[in-house]
C-alpha cells in the first residue's frame, strides 16, 4: 500500500485518526512553544517538521542538499505517534539526559530508537519533558553538532 503524499501540514493533520488528534496537536504545540528561535516549521519528508531553513544553512541536509537540515519531526504512525529528534541522534549527552529523565515523567517504559521516540500510550506522553528536550539545543548548537558529526 502506497503512503499518501501530503501538500501541507493541515492536510497531514486532517488524516490523523480521531483518537490521536488531540495528543498529536498537543505534542505539536509543545514543540512550537519551546523550540529555539530560527527553526522553521514545514512539511518535510511528508510529515510536520522543524528544520534549519536553507536561508540560514544553505548547505542543506547531506542526504539531499536541496532539503533544509532537519531537526525535529512528528508523525502519526500505524501503532504510535513518533517524535524524531535528530539532535539526540547526534549528541550522546542529550540522548543520555533524555533516557535518564524519561522514567521521572512517564508511567510506561521508554520505546525509542536512536532519534525516534515512539508514544504508544496516548495518555502517557510526557509533554513537559518533550518541551525541555526541544529547548535544550539552539539552532546554532544543532548546526555545529551536525557539522562535527558529518565531518567526523
Amino acid at each position: 500500500m502506497a503512503q499518501a503524499k501530503y501538500n501541507s501540514i493541515e492536510e497531514y493533520i486532517d488524516t490523523i485518526p480521531e483518537d490521536r488528534i488531540e495528543p498529536f496537536l498537543k505534542l505539536k504545540k509543545t514543540i512550537e512553544e519551546h523550540i529555539p528561535e530560527g527553526f522553521e516549521e514545514a512539511l518535510q519528508y511528508n510529515m510536520p517538521a522543524y528544520n534549519v531553513p536553507l536561508s540560514t544553512y544553505p548547505e542543506g541536509y547531506h542526504c539531499d542538499a536541496s532539503q533544509p537540515l532537519p531537526f525535529i519531526s512528528i508523525a502519526n504512525q500505524k501503532n504510535f505517534i513518533a517524535l524524531y529528534h535528530f539532535g539526540m541522534y547526534a549528541d550522546k549527552e542529550l540522548y543520555d539526559w533524555f533516557v535518564a529523565e524519561y522514567p521521572n515523567h512517564a508511567k510506561y517504559k521508554l520505546d525509542m530508537g536512536k532519534s525516534c521516540i515512539r508514544f504508544k500510550k496516548m495518555t502517557d506522553i510526557p509533554y513537559d519533558l518533550v518541551g525541555e528536550l526541544v529547548q535544550k539545543m539552539s539552532l546554532e548548537k544543532w548546526v555545529s553538532t551536525y557539522e562535527k558529526n558529518l565531518k567526523g
